[in-house]
């Protein structure tokens, strides 16, 4: 072999025109079957072809295509002896031969055969949900013009009747005034409403501060006692709760006004006027000077309550008799209230008028200063102003009479009675009134025991149920008591326990007896009487006992 010479190398080296065909890379390349044919202008740069941007294809709903796909050809494009193999042969699985046997011009590239795109599902997705979007803007759009139209013919609009539900008109009492009375503790009576009992609360603070003053001698002032009574009952106290406490109880105090009182204060002059006050007391024996002692104070107070349930009295009797029919309740047999009369919407009490300053005439509007040169006219121009008044006062056309109002039609039942017989109806109204009657006419004592009749049909189950899980004929009181304690679903003390077994010996002495030996007492028991006979006896006797 022969050697090389040096200079042959360098001249292979030696930089120079290149052949284009010797370096150029085969043109051909595998076209996405997702992207259409591309541009001839676009396909030679630099030596290797551009892809152009995937136009926006028709949406369609099938599955994505798979991440691996096999090269689909047209017929044509196989068959040419230039095109590469068709899949399977053994020159498609080689790409080096591929690349050595075929070398196409740009206009020689083949055309792949456009396939349809397929659409993911995610796309569809989105799609319905915008499309779903859409119609619900347009629903409220229209919603909208129908709200703007409804304004403009000057009907309310529905979608704020929606957010701002109608409320009450004024500020909404608090719930724990709304419902003071049915909060009460005890038994129920003659309860007072919740503002009554605030203004007896102001009432007794404000006699005690009068007192205290009144005492030692020194001028009570309205300035004086609403600070110290609002000290004591962190409520505000103003000029119109003195009215209400006048209104109340008129002959508690003196109510004057007066100027040259010492205030020690600078807000205050001397010879301004000031509210002073001053209590009524019976005047005692001798020359002494009367004092507001505390049995007095005491006096006073339960007087002012009186009068509180008084009010409320006089519009309980407004309400029985608006009631169909309309009833009386003797006011010395009333223990409580009618329950459906609301207590505690009970209106407010009107203040009374407290004495004010007098006041100095001053013209300070043009309406005075006419007003008094009024007085300096002669008669004759009196005279035409009052004529001048009558003709502008004349109206243009005669007024028409006001129609007769019609008279009010006659109760009519409501819907759901139609059909009832009118009889029938007013005697149940009459049956319910009479137990309405009973109800505020019973007295505490009556009421105590109809609350154990209540019980007693429990009670005699459990009664019974202790005397079979225990075997014996008899047992003590004290143990009997102790057990049904424990069993009865309502907390209950011992002696309340024993009250009930007592009263359900004296209505039925011939299944529970009581007897007294030595230093204890036995209770005995009829287990083979009837159960359910017993009850029922007892639910007569209370429903008895109720009317």
């Amino acid at each position: 072999m022969a050697q090389r010479r040096l200079t042959d190398f360098f001249a292979s080296r030696r930089p120079g025109p290149r052949s284009a065909s010797s370096r150029a890379k085969p043109i051909w390349s595998t076209p996405s079957p997702a992207k259409p044919e591309p541009r001839t202008s676009a396909c030679m740069v630099g030596g290797r072809r551009k892809r152009a941007r995937q136009p926006a294809a028709p949406v369609r709903d099938e599955p994505s295509p798979a991440a691996c796909r096999r090269l689909r050809l047209p017929a044509d494009t196989v068959s040419d002896p230039g095109s590469p193999a068709a899949p399977g042969s053994p020159e498609h699985c080689s790409p080096r031969k591929k690349t050595k046997k075929a070398a196409f011009s740009a206009g020689q590239l083949p055309r792949v055969a456009p396939q349809e795109d397929k659409v993911p599902s995610k796309v569809t997705s989105e799609l319905k949900s915008c499309l779903q979007r859409a119609q619900e803007l347009g629903a409220r759009v229209q919603k909208l013009r129908a709200n703007a139209q409804r304004n403009e013919a000057g009907e309310p609009n529905v979608l704020e009747a929606e957010r701002h539900p109608a409320e009450p008109c004024g500020e909404k009492v608090p719930a724990y005034q709304r419902f003071h009375a049915l909060a009460q503790p005890g038994l129920p009576g003659l309860v007072l409403p919740y503002k009554y009992q605030v203004l007896a609360e102001m009432f007794r603070s404000m006699d005690t501060i009068v007192s205290m003053l009144y005492n030692r001698s020194e001028t009570v002032t309205f300035a004086k006692v609403k600070r110290g009574v609002q000290d004591m009952i962190r409520k505000r106290f103003e000029e119109r709760n003195v009215g209400q406490i006048k209104t109340v109880y008129p002959t508690s105090y003196r109510f004057r006004q007066e100027r040259n009182i010492p205030t020690f204060k600078d807000g205050i002059k001397r010879s301004d006027y000031q509210l002073t006050i001053e209590p009524l007391i019976d005047q005692e024996a001798g020359n002494m000077a009367p004092q507001l002692t505390a049995s007095r104070l005491l006096r006073r107070r339960q007087v002012f309550s009186q009068n509180l349930v008084e009010c409320v009295r006089e519009h309980h009797r407004a309400f029985l008799a608006s009631l169909t029919p309309p009833m009386v309740v003797p006011e010395d047999q009333l223990m409580r209230w009618h329950p459906r009369f609301n207590v505690d919407e009970v209106p407010d009490i009107k203040p009374a008028e407290l004495p004010q300053p007098p006041t100095a005439e001053k013209t300070a509007t043009a309406q005075e200063v006419l007003t008094r040169a009024h007085s300096l006219m002669s008669p004759k121009m009196k005279k035409a102003l009052s004529d001048l008044a009558l003709r502008t006062a004349e109206p243009s056309s005669p007024v028409s009479p006001s129609p007769a109002l019609p008279a009010t039609p006659p109760a009519t039942p409501p819907a759901p009675l139609k059909g009832v017989s009118q009889d029938l109806l007013e005697r149940i109204r009459a049956k319910e009134a009479q137990k309405q009657l009973a109800q505020m006419t019973r007295r505490p004592e009556q009421e105590q025991r109809l609350e154990r009749l209540e019980r007693l049909p429990e009670l005699a189950r459990v009664l019974r149920s202790i005397f079979v899980s225990e075997r014996k004929p008899a047992l003590t009181l004290d143990v009997v008591c102790a057990k049904m304690v424990d069993s009865y679903h309502v907390a209950m003390s011992p002696g309340e326990m024993e009250k009930h077994v007592q009263l359900l010996s004296q209505l039925l002495p011939d299944w529970l007896s009581l007897h007294r030996i030595r230093t204890d007492t036995y209770v005995k028991l009829d287990k083979a009487a009837d159960l359910m006979g017993v009850t029922a006896q007892l639910d007569r006797l209370a429903h008895v006992e109720a009317l």
